[in-house]
């Protein structure tokens, strides 16, 4: 069998080591894949974007799937374009991509399916957001309405801040077409939980309970990255809350897109933040998150190749999918400057070390120069440590991080800080 995963970055080095690891060997491919990915797949040149250069790819080659990683080819219709020509994929379609392409139709969709969530308002003329500032309470939430990499959100303490955020999204351009339009929404005080599920339109599936680290530094402090780590599972993710929100979130707004005529097929991400014990969605993603995923794949008992047909088949319900007991912690080590301007081509050290033997090293912005891997990115590696414990699989990832070094790294040394007491 024969697949091919779309993307390049640890998420999708993810996606490929699961995938390897299915009883069935599949042949791997992956575009456009990166240093790490290549000891796994065979790397294809062909960008996670380019969709035509995708479909001619599969159909040459015969693959039997394909599997979406990144957001922006699902947002661009990769797998409208594919199901067209009866090609086999793994993600949901344009429409049903909204859910996170949009933040104004998500917020929608939301308010159809009764999902607990932030008041919001949005707006695509920058007066009209400016004037209605003058009023709002602060905190407050600043969001571009697009894709725009993890980073369009603002968490806005001062009225000046929250001005110069829709200035700059609005006006400047800072985010590109994504920020033409804002979302001006209350902000909710409370911690941050992500729980996944796969889904075929009607069966949900949730997976262990994950918290990322989005700001850069320590203490949670600095600008909002991607994610500068991950752990799962989260305890703040109790059986009952996980229940809660299996029940009370991703059934109905699974269940409102397929009335809606788009049902979605894929993972559904729900980013939640729980406030006195209550979880209220902050984002839906139509697609696997990036760390999470580099620390809740590790714990799929469950073939991955199982899951995704049972996914494309719709036949989900009949898949029971299980789940290792250990945990696992996730350290993201960038390049220095990042989530701001960064210099790539500086040689990795320490990939083959003992230390990094231990732990699970994930690529994500590497390149293959001469013998030499180098950095090609923002967020450089993710290194998944795992144990009967958090604090295990913490000591695990660090001790790989601190083997492996690249000019003017940089990571955060309190991942997991919330989960873990010393």
């Amino acid at each position: 069998m024969k697949i091919l995963v779309v993307g390049g970055g640890g998420r999708e080095h993810t996606i490929v080591w699961k995938l390897a690891q299915s009883p069935r060997k599949p042949v791997l491919f992956c575009a456009p894949g990166n240093a790490g990915i290549e000891s796994m797949a065979t790397c294809v040149p062909i960008k996670a974007e380019d969709i035509a250069a995708l479909k001619d790819f599969v159909i040459r080659e015969q693959i039997d799937c394909t599997v979406v990683g990144p957001e922006v080819p699902l947002a661009l219709g990769i797998a409208d374009e594919f199901r067209r020509a009866k090609l086999k994929i793994f993600g949901p379609t344009k429409n049903a991509a909204r859910l996170e392409a949009s933040k104004t139709f998500s917020k929608d969709v939301m308010a159809q399916a009764k999902i607990p969530t932030a008041r919001a308002k949005s707006f695509d003329k920058a007066a009209e957001a400016l004037a209605y500032l003058e009023q709002h309470e602060l905190p407050v939430v600043i969001k571009a309405d697009g894709l725009a990499q993890g980073k369009g959100v603002i968490i806005a303490t001062t009225r000046e801040q929250a001005c110069e955020a829709v200035i700059d999204a609005m006006e400047k351009g800072v985010f590109g077409q994504a920020g033409k339009q804002v979302l001006i929404e209350q902000f909710l005080n409370g911690e941050e939980l992500t729980i996944m599920a796969f889904t075929d339109g009607q069966t949900v599936v949730p997976m262990l309970p994950a918290q990322d680290h989005k700001r850069v530094g320590d203490g949670d402090t600095g600008l909002n990255t991607g994610g500068m780590g991950a752990y799962c599972p989260a305890p703040l993710g109790t059986p009952a809350l996980r229940e809660h929100v299996a029940r009370a979130v991703l059934q109905p707004i699974v269940e409102t897109m397929s009335r809606l005529g788009s049902p979605f097929q894929g993972v559904l991400y729900a980013g939640l933040m729980v406030v006195n014990g209550m979880p209220y969605v902050l984002e839906f993603n139509a697609r696997m998150g990036d760390p999470e995923t580099q620390v809740v794949l590790p714990l799929l008992k469950t073939d991955l190749l199982d899951v995704i047909e049972a996914v494309i088949e719709h036949r989900l319900d009949q898949l029971s999918v299980e789940w290792h007991h250990d945990t696992a912690v996730c350290v993201v080590m960038t390049s220095g400057g990042y989530p701001g301007q960064y210099q790539n081509g500086f040689p990795l050290h320490g990939l083959q070390s003992e230390a990094a033997a231990h732990a699970l090293v994930f690529h994500a912005g590497t390149a293959r120069k001469n013998d030499a891997v180098v950095t090609a990115g923002g967020r450089v590696l993710g290194i998944t440590g795992l144990g009967a414990t958090l604090k295990k699989a913490q000591a695990e990832a660090y001790q790989a991080v601190s083997a492996i070094s690249f000019e003017r790294c940089h990571y955060r040394k309190d991942i997991a800080h919330r989960a873990v007491t010393s």
